[in-house]
């Protein structure tokens, strides 16, 4: 079993699919049911709630920050030490338009609070922040996997390519609730996860 996972189940394909399936039904949950309206915005509390909401089910440590240190790659994310202090600077950081709502973004990734799912729940923040400054959002079907997956690994060193990628994807449809499904289908096909469609569950 995976360290710091509530179920008890062995076989690691069988712990994805059913990984997949508990947090994209909750996903879905969250709009139709308006709960991500009454979450803080632009948060790390905000984060923290969606976090929480998506993994309760499966992990312990859900809606809380990592105790241990993260790497990707060559990449080391920001030291578990010093995560408390580092995440107060980024809620402070301004977010009144599109290059500061991806920049905060950027540094929120770089600082990887969760030790599983902080992509899959920085993608929901990043569109409520979206929805409630700029009356937009992602498409994020439009964004492809090895664009955006690029554009985030160059971001810490310069983050032109994902403000690039990202705006072109930019919709105003915001309450649409197909949008918002296939949204969710291609954050969590970012990370390998495609068995199910969040429209079906």
């Amino acid at each position: 079993m995976a360290l710091g996972y509530k179920l008890k189940i062995e076989d690691n394909f069988q712990l994805q699919k059913v990984e997949e399936k508990l947090t994209k039904l909750k996903a879905k949950q969250l709009f139709e049911t308006k709960l991500i309206d009454e979450f803080e915005v632009g948060t790390f509390k905000g984060l923290s709630q969606i976090h929480q909401y998506l993994f309760e089910d499966l992990y312990f440590f859900a809606g809380k920050i990592r105790t241990v240190n993260l790497s990707k790659g060559n990449f080391r994310f920001a030291s578990f030490i010093y995560l408390e202090e580092i995440l107060e600077k980024i809620d402070v950081l301004p977010h009144t338009n599109f290059n500061e709502i991806i920049e905060k973004y950027v540094e929120l990734n770089i600082a990887h609070p969760f030790r599983e799912g902080n992509g899959r729940s920085m993608r929901i923040w990043l569109d409520a922040l979206l929805k409630k400054e700029l009356k937009m959002v992602i498409d994020w079907s439009k964004v492809s996997k090895s664009d955006y997956l690029m554009a985030m690994e160059r971001s810490p060193f310069k983050d032109l390519e994902i403000k690039d990628v990202l705006k072109k994807a930019l919709t105003n449809k915001i309450n649409d609730r197909l949008i918002y499904f296939k949204g969710i289908d291609a954050s969590y096909n970012y990370e390998g996860y495609n068995n199910y469609k969040t429209e079906d569950l």
